[in-house]
């Protein structure tokens, strides 16, 4: 046997097209964190203002037309209610101006990312020198200090997003990735529906209890995991029965290369690109990772678009995976020899 015959027995066309899939793969990862990452910086993040009328409509326009566009600031009418929006997650921060005085407040929300939180003070900082006038930095959502620059929800996220997709490729990969039939489908997703809530009662015990890197409610974060878990794997599932075993590089492709650098995680969505802040929500990492931070910082608040983002993926995959194996004709192993049906035997 020549060395071509060698080559072409060890390396099949099936297996060449998905080494190039593989490699198209890892360029894209590194493409897209790069992308997202590599230069952060706040553009058009929620700013509220809080000042006298007689000066409010002129500092929100000079905070508007800051250079580079770091603001989009609005006119809030008290302190209260600029505390209140913070927590709702409707700003990021605010300027309360003091009409007696020199020293100014900014309200920040490290728990929403400690990153942004910084730079919202550095550049109020450099403004209010501008006007000869200080400022005083408030944090009404505080991270934990165990919760170093407020990363623990996004790698709790990112942990449980590696759960759904690892356990859906291994269910499906063992016995092929497409359900012969109705029953297999169900069974694959009654074990991913029980790895889920294992999954997310395991995550919140290990983020909580065991390491105490994130307050908030130990109930609601285990739902979330449960949550994100199955919606992970399902449409991991739904993806293999459509497209056999790229459908894991499909899997990869949604959750790890487009859904991990825009989830707002390493740096909060109004740092990041256009492109990652508009596709993030959208997808379970980043919805996941907003709702992790609310439940932990923010009493909870603005959950039920991120949640029902999570829960239409979950339906979805489901759907698909379903409707695939009814779709799908029996393979020969699940179908029983008619000596076997009659409870006969034949001998040659």
């Amino acid at each position: 046997m020549t060395f071509a015959d060698e080559v072409k027995n060890a390396v099949t066309p099936r297996a060449a097209l998905l080494v190039i899939g593989v490699l198209a793969l890892q360029l894209l990862f590194i493409a897209s964190y790069v992308g997202a990452l590599h230069k952060p910086k706040p553009t058009d993040v929620p700013f509220g203002v809080v000042a006298p009328q007689q000066v409010s409509t002129q500092l929100v326009t000079d905070l508007k037309n800051l250079p580079g566009g770091p603001l989009d600031p609005r006119a809030v009418t008290d302190a209260a209610t600029a505390r209140e929006q913070i927590l709702n997650r409707d700003i990021d921060g605010a300027l309360i101006v003091d009409p007696r005085g020199t020293t100014d407040t900014v309200l920040v929300a490290s728990g929403g990312g400690t990153v942004l939180a910084d730079s919202l003070a550095k550049i109020m900082t450099k403004v209010e020198l501008t006007q000869q006038r200080t400022v005083r930095t408030v944090d009404v959502a505080p991270a934990s200090s165990e919760d170093f620059d407020g990363l623990s929800s996004f790698y709790l996220v990112v942990g449980w997003c590696v759960g759904g997709y690892l356990c859906a490729s291994i269910l499906a990969i063992s016995a092929g990735s497409r359900p012969a039939n109705r029953q297999r489908a169900l069974i694959r997703t009654g074990v991913m529906a029980l790895y889920s809530i294992a999954g997310g009662i395991g995550g919140a015990i290990i983020i909580g209890p065991i390491l105490g890197a994130l307050p908030g409610s130990f109930w609601g974060l285990s739902g979330l995991g449960a949550l994100t878990v199955f919606a992970v794997g399902m449409i991991t599932l739904a993806l293999q029965a459509l497209t056999g075993i790229v459908g894991i590089g499909l899997a990869v492709l949604i959750v790890v290369i487009a859904g991990n650098p825009s989830a707002g995680g390493a740096f909060p969505l109004p740092m990041l690109p256009d492109f990652w802040r508009a596709i993030g929500p959208a997808l379970p990492p980043g919805a996941g990772t907003w709702v992790a931070r609310s439940i932990a910082y923010f009493k909870g608040n603005a959950v039920t678009g991120p949640l029902l983002v999570l829960s239409a993926w979950a339906v979805v995959g489901t759907v698909i995976t379903l409707l695939m194996a009814m779709r799908r004709k029996p393979e020969a192993a699940d179908v029983p020899l008619a000596g076997a049906a009659g409870g006969g035997s034949t001998q040659a």
